[in-house]
């Protein structure tokens, strides 16, 4: 009855498995409802402001001198901002990204330009410090749900180092939240703000060209931009947050999901197996009183 016995302890621990997938299964497909609810309020603002920016400065024919909207050269420095998650168990989620911010990196080695590290999430840093690559900020207490005053700081020091000339770009890896069943590992630029569809975009999701129309402003546009652009960029990082959060979301709702059907699958088998050894060791101590029944004739 021992290998019946082994099984059997092998199937109660399968099961109380199931139940830790099942669980986190359900925790996940809670926050992710939670969360697509905030990134999907907030991407029309986003959207929009971002718009409003594109045709100011294409109104006034490109004439407005800002810091932001400058290609910054001969700083040979750049800022790699990479979103991951603080917890595994969610499939390839951060393997895809942190596959996608080692190119970038070597890009900017290869375009002779250091690169700043800054990185969001447990599984990000410990897998640069394992690299043996400096992280110049890690961010490990934002959680689940950042609000907009978590991550205002953070845009403003870009906004900062890059008017200064510090940085001769920024770039933001993240997933990006397509859709449920999609979601891509994206690297955009944060800085030098660029119109039209970020990186990853196809031209079939893009805007159609807007008619031209003539504007009258109020104040000045060089006095908008100095307002809007700031505030356009600390959005647009914001959402690039709420996109990850959806993402790792949906990515650890279908692994659990897929850990739990292995699981179903495993107790089925290991039933079967049981059932056979039991039956076999059934027979085996029938056999036994029916031989010891025939030596007493």
């Amino acid at each position: 009855m021992a290998k019946a016995r082994a099984i059997n302890t092998r199937r109660k621990s399968v099961r109380n498995i199931r139940k830790i997938t099942r669980t986190m299964q359900l925790i996940a497909t809670s926050k992710f409802q939670q969360s697509l609810n905030r990134a999907t309020t907030g991407r029309p603002y986003t959207e929009k402001i971002t718009e409003l920016v594109a045709k100011l400065s294409s109104a006034v024919g490109g004439q407005i001198d800002h810091p932001l909207l400058r290609v910054n050269e001969g700083a040979g420095r750049a800022a790699l901002f990479v979103i991951t998650s603080n917890r595994g168990l969610c499939g390839g989620y951060n393997a895809s990204l942190l596959r996608l911010a080692n190119a970038q990196w070597r890009r900017n080695r290869d375009a002779k330009r250091e690169t700043d590290l800054h990185v969001v999430g447990k599984k990000g840093i410990s897998y640069f410090k394992f690299l043996g690559r400096t992280i110049v900020r890690p961010y490990t207490g934002l959680g689940d749900a950042p609000r907009f005053a978590d991550i205002d700081p953070i845009a403003e020091g870009f906004i900062t180092d890059y008017s200064a000339g510090r940085l001769d770009a920024i770039d933001v890896v993240y997933m990006k939240f397509v859709s449920t069943g999609r979601q891509e590992p994206t690297c955009t630029p944060l800085l030098p703000f660029r119109e039209g569809p970020t990186p990853g975009e196809s031209a079939a999701a893009a805007q159609p060209e807007p008619v031209p129309v003539q504007y009258d402003y109020s104040p000045a546009p060089a006095e908008l931009m100095a307002e809007l652009l700031p505030v356009t960029v600390k959005v647009r990082l914001f959402q690039y947050f709420m996109d990850a959060i959806v993402s790792e979301n949906v990515a650890r709702m279908v692994a659990m999901k897929a850990a739990t059907d292995a699981a179903d699958d495993m107790i089925k088998n290991l039933s079967q197996q049981f059932n056979r050894a039991r039956q076999t060791q059934i027979t085996m101590e029938l056999l036994d009183i029916v031989g010891g029944a025939e030596a007493l004739k």
